[in-house]
């Protein structure tokens, strides 16, 4: 119309859709990195263990924030030059320094499948809900829980200590805690060996009690804590007028793999009335194995378990659990009356307990899947009987230790982990080898403290670790002990 003013006309947007804009290409992208990754794993043992990443690499990732779109062809070249090369190393079967798992082929297509289906499994009613809960009824028969039992995905053990902390606290002192906090609060102690993991400390931190309260316990000769020791302090700490909650025992601690004396320790917190969680990070899955199984009695009369499903189950990173004996006692800890959490007896919001009401996570992805994968096509049977074999593949590596004129066997071998020194040298020495090993890209093992001495420590988590690599791991510490040549 004449007179009026026109607005000058804006550029077109580019789509806000992100999918491809040419299916075909980026499906024969997608399918031939899944081929090379394929690769990669078949062929693991012939590379190095591990390299650091290259200067140029560190350099790739340093870049400022890009803003044009990129062919994934050149990114998916980015991958292979720069992470393919550089991944911490635990797929071959000479990492052995930490108790990491090594995954698996179908681990990884699980992982691919839920990255496709990109489920929230915080809650509501869906599959993902379903199959987590499969994983908690299978874990509560491997572990001798009732049905009704309650558990939850966690990034890690860490985690799944921390949240079974929270849950003791809550019980102890009552769900008004959760409001009221610990003010004036009677106060708690806890127990755990003097060789458990630093991350029980962690979780009495956070759970805003304080690992001054946390109370260490001695450990026999072979590292499992003393429950005479146990049963005293509880006595001296009743006495002083504080509240005792908790009793942590380990099965497979971090340092020699050491199992507590579980159905001892169960037995005390019973008498006493005390929260008996365990944490199984390392070795709790062992009860797959009926070879190992026995080692673990008691861990069913406890009211929690921490586990890694990341460890000696090889689902790929992360997959931690933890298990309740008490469904309520977990719910009453951390379920928050929420509007946009109501429930409804039908559509998307039906279902009595979502994930959310079992720890602090509302958004929350499906890891529940690859374990299930894992699990259902592997079967129980067979990755019982994978980790059985680490335990025997680290009894040959105590044995060649121990016939070795000088290597010299430091601690008792309860499980998978083999710690042993080099006769006559000093902890400069061990902390240097370690080091020229895992540079030279031939093994990954670590270096730990025993009765204050530095110690090579190897963790047999690999399924595909064989004699064979102990033998030759042995041939290179022999080199190097001849003229420092590996």
């Amino acid at each position: 119309m004449s007179g009026e003013t026109q607005e000058p006309k804006r550029p077109l947007a580019p789509s806000a859709n992100l999918d491809p804009s040419d299916w075909g290409e980026f499906r024969a992208l997608a399918h031939q990195m899944l081929d090379e990754l394929i690769g990669h794993i078949e062929t693991i043992r012939e590379g190095p263990v591990w390299r650091p990443p290259a200067a140029e690499t560190r350099q790739r990732f340093a870049r400022a924030l890009p803003h044009e779109q990129r062919n994934l062809g050149d990114v998916l070249d980015d991958v292979r030059s720069h992470i393919l090369p550089f991944a911490t190393g635990n797929l071959h079967p000479l990492f052995m320094g930490w108790v990491h798992g090594a995954g698996t082929p179908v681990g990884m297509v699980a992982e691919m499948i839920a990255a496709g289906l990109n489920l929230n499994c915080g809650g509501r009613d869906h599959v993902g809900i379903e199959v987590e809960q499969q994983i908690v009824r299978w874990m509560s028969e491997a572990l001798g829980y009732p049905a009704g039992a309650s558990g939850l995905f966690l990034t890690g053990s860490s985690m799944a200590n921390f949240l079974a902390v929270t849950i003791a606290k809550t019980e102890a002192l009552g769900p008004q805690v959760r409001q009221a906090g610990l003010a004036q609060q009677q106060q708690l102690t806890a127990y755990t060996s003097s060789e458990a993991h630093g991350c029980i400390a962690q979780a009495m931190q956070l759970s805003g009690i304080g690992s001054a309260n946390l109370r260490l316990v001695a450990v026999d000769a072979s590292g499992r804590m003393r429950p005479e020791v146990l049963s005293a302090m509880i006595e001296a700490d009743r006495a002083a007028g504080h509240l005792p909650f908790l009793i942590v025992g380990t099965a497979g601690t971090v340092n020699t793999g050491a199992i507590d004396p579980l159905e001892s320790l169960a037995a005390i917190a019973a008498r006493e009335n005390l929260w008996f969680h365990v944490d199984g990070a390392i070795g709790a899955l062992a009860v797959l194995s009926c070879e190992l199984r026995g080692l673990f009695a008691g861990i069913e009369r406890s009211a929690s378990v921490a586990l890694d499903f990341h460890k000696w189950g090889h689902v790929p990173y992360d997959a931690g659990f933890l298990l309740v004996r008490d469904s309520a006692a977990h719910r009453r800890t951390f379920a928050q009356p929420a509007a946009y959490l109501q429930r409804a007896d039908r559509g998307l919001a039906a279902g009595e307990t979502w994930p959310c009401d079992l720890g602090p996570d509302l958004s929350r992805g499906f890891r529940a899947l690859k374990t299930w994968m894992t699990i259902e096509t592997l079967g129980s049977e067979r990755i019982g009987q994978a980790i059985a074999e680490t335990c025997h593949v680290a009894a040959y590596l105590a044995e060649c230790v121990e016939r070795h004129p000088r290597l010299e066997l430091k601690a008792p071998v309860a499980l998978n982990i083999v710690c042993f020194n080099i006769r006559g040298e000093d902890s400069a020495f061990i902390r240097t080898l370690v080091l020229d090993i895992q540079e030279a890209g031939i093994a990954a093992p670590s270096w730990t403290a025993i009765k204050g001495d530095l110690v090579i420590r190897c963790a047999i988590v690999n399924h595909r670790t064989r004699r064979e690599d102990i033998d030759a791991f042995i041939g290179h510490i022999d080199r190097y002990l001849d003229d420092k040549r590996l």
